[in-house]
């Protein structure tokens, strides 16, 4: 186990994981904002293969790692930090449709921050947003991120907004 919140625990992913990842990476509502490309179980597999095999490289660029439920250890989704080369680190989450609207998204945000500044010792933290996710938005406006700005995100055809902590 990586951290905990009050309801959740971090861990990494196993390759165990295939059945719920795939339930949440196939899903169009939870793809949506994310590049709305839904995944195939195969596409599913190799990136379980990826996503663990990036937590023994000396230099990690992405670790996703899963989420789930203390009480029953159900696999609720995943949440992630992009390590980019001009040195910033971009904190993401995703979960099943099924855990919307009980709160694990402002939970696992703020424990992924706290993680990330008090054990990984990052010196900024940055998240984007579409701003049609108004679950996301919400999540982001209580973080402990302050709000930079909203721009064109040409690439993903959408208006994003950016928060960002710098120590």
């Amino acid at each position: 186990m990586l951290f905990e919140t009050e309801r959740l625990l971090i861990r990494r992913l196993e390759l165990t994981d295939i059945e719920p990842f795939y339930e949440m990476q196939g899903n169009p509502n939870v793809m949506k904002y994310v590049g709305g490309k839904t995944n195939t179980l195969e596409e599913c597999e190799k990136q379980l293969i990826d996503l663990t095999a990036e937590y023994d490289k000396e230099k990690k660029h992405l670790l996703v790692w899963a989420v789930t439920q203390k009480a029953d250890v159900a696999f609720v989704g995943t949440c992630a930090l992009v390590h980019y080369e001009n040195g910033d680190n971009e904190i993401g989450y995703r979960f099943l449709e099924k855990y919307w609207g009980k709160g694990f998204g402002q939970e696992v945000s703020d424990g992924l921050v706290d993680y990330a500044i008090e054990e990984l010792k990052v010196n900024n933290i940055v998240a984007y947003v579409d701003i049609r996710n108004k679950g996301s938005v919400k999540i982001l406006e209580k973080s402990k991120l302050p709000f930079i700005k909203e721009y064109y995100n040409k690439d993903d055809d959408c208006i994003d907004r950016m928060y960002k902590w710098t120590k």
